[in-house]
């Protein structure tokens, strides 16, 4: 269901620009200054590119923002966008630009002049990011035109934007999972998706449901046990780094459609919870793209597969299931049931591989969206030293995640008077009992995070790099994360 956009580098070529159909973009420093193409442009413009950019509505852009001049006299274009540059922009600015000529695409393409910049191969990736559609339409879209970057030395800028295909690639897999309907991403198909990775380079081993119960999985198997769909457990291993070196353990929830179960969620909006896999996918996503990219580091990704739904054979308010640990969990509200995943699914990943650390990322509370809206996710954390690499890695790619407290002080509101700890503690500070509940299935040496990104995988509108719909996020910010931290 991917539509990827065709990209080409090519050398300056000053009689290509008037002949240019379709979209015509000229990246520009915010002073103005043009280089030779750009006195080119302005020269077939007859002065407009130049008036243009002494204009107050050229002093008003942002980095990475455009200036639009319609059927520009001089040039067979339907449009010149001017984009406002520094050449020591930032990388999510130079993205940025990149995807303000995706969302100026037709099916004629486009040209960019960017000469010598040096953000060139980050504007190409902002604009395959923007670029992606997704859609069960019966009339089929027509694909868009190729794009050619127009830069000064186009063998050095394409092996620069080379890796970058990878991590879009991994991006678009993200997205195309949590796009899908539930009809279509069943347990099965999510596994069998996975499954096919093996062919990159991953290790992939799939846990069915009698492996997982003789394996002790109760708190993942009593989600999933109202449904038809199989609950699953996906480990991916790359094993790329040093062979003693301990993995970086990622962990997914993926709750391929969830109902909230006997507790179940008001009609209006559940639709939506096709995303409740958003964990796993973006986990799935990170995967691809270090198999793509030969990373050299040792990384396990593992996601808990299961659809939570009201049924005959359900798991009841009341319950009490024993976990993978061993502790035992009242179940206070069956749609808290995405960290009934995680904590099987967790102590798995401690119990089997010994992780350097370990992360995991689930569409788990709407407490998050209420707390920070949909621009950031919420990091959880009982290891500053991580967490702060896991900011440093999403502020490096542009995606917004905010630290959230984790302190004892929350703990009693997950004690439950028949088991050991219940699955919720109400409605105050939501995302945060979540947290405290997962904390207590992680052991107490081991480095760990939670990212709650219940807000920012399926935001209601576009996003600067996605089309309204799924946005990917967490593949940009684990990627760099291990580019940065884990690969030897």
């Amino acid at each position: 269901m991917i539509h990827p956009v065709a990209l080409r580098f090519e050398a300056p070529d000053a009689d290509a620009l008037a002949a240019r159909e379709g979209r015509l973009a000229l990246i520009v420093p915010a002073e103005g200054k043009l280089g030779p193409m750009g006195r080119k442009l302005d020269r077939l413009t007859r002065g407009a590119v130049g008036r243009a950019l002494a204009s107050e509505s050229w002093e008003k852009l942002g980095a990475g923002d455009a200036l639009d001049l319609g059927f520009p006299g001089g040039l067979a274009c339907e449009s010149l966008a001017l984009i406002k540059l520094d050449k020591k922009a930032a990388e999510a600015d130079a993205q940025k630009a990149g995807a303000c000529v995706a969302k100026r695409l037709t099916e004629k393409g486009a040209l960019i002049v960017a000469e010598n910049h040096p953000r060139a191969a980050a504007i190409a990736f902002g604009l395959a990011l923007r670029a992606y559609r997704f859609d069960y339409h019966s009339e089929e879209k027509k694909p868009f035109g190729p794009v050619t970057l127009m830069v000064t030395n186009p063998e050095a800028v394409a092996a620069e934007a080379a890796p970058h295909a990878a991590l879009a690639e991994g991006v678009f897999f993200t997205r195309d999972l949590v796009n899908e309907p539930a009809n279509i991403l069943t347990t099965d198909d999510f596994a069998a998706r996975l499954a096919a990775m093996h062919e990159l380079g991953l290790e992939v081993e799939i846990l069915d449901e009698d492996e997982l119960e003789q394996l002790g999985f109760r708190a993942l198997l009593a989600v999933g046990q109202g449904s038809e769909s199989p609950s699953k457990v996906v480990v991916m291993r790359w094993n790329g780094g040093e062979a003693d070196a301990a993995p970086l353990a990622l962990v997914g929830k993926g709750v391929c459609f969830d109902t909230g179960g006997i507790s179940i969620k008001p009609a209006a909006g559940m639709e939506e919870m096709t995303m409740d896999m958003g964990g796993a996918a973006v986990v799935s996503g990170v995967m691809r793209t270090l198999a793509l990219r030969k990373a050299r580091a040792n990384v396990v990704g593992i996601v808990g597969l299961v659809e939570n739904m009201p049924d005959g054979r359900a798991q009841r308010p009341g319950d009490i299931v024993k976990s993978l640990k061993g502790d035992t969990i009242e179940v206070i509200n069956t749609d808290a049931e995405g960290r009934m995943v995680l904590a099987d699914a967790l102590w798995y990943a401690q119990d089997r591989f010994q992780p350097a650390a370990v992360i995991d990322l689930a569409t788990l509370t709407g407490a998050i969206i209420v707390a920070l809206g949909h621009e950031h996710a919420g990091l959880f954390t009982n290891d500053e030293k991580l967490s702060g690499n896991v900011l440093e890695a999403a502020k490096q790619v542009g995606e917004g995640v905010w630290p959230m407290p984790l302190t004892p002080a929350y703990d009693p509101l997950i004690k439950s008077r028949l088991a050991d700890i219940k699955n919720t503690g109400g409605r105050w500070g939501g995302s945060i009992t979540a947290a405290a509940f997962l904390k207590r299935f992680v052991q107490d040496d081991v480095p760990w995070c939670h990212i709650d990104i219940a807000g920012v995988a399926l935001p209601p509108g576009e996003t600067t790099l996605a089309p309204k719909g799924a946005t990917g996020w967490g593949v940009m910010t684990l990627d760099r994360l291990i580019r940065n931290k884990y690969e030897s």
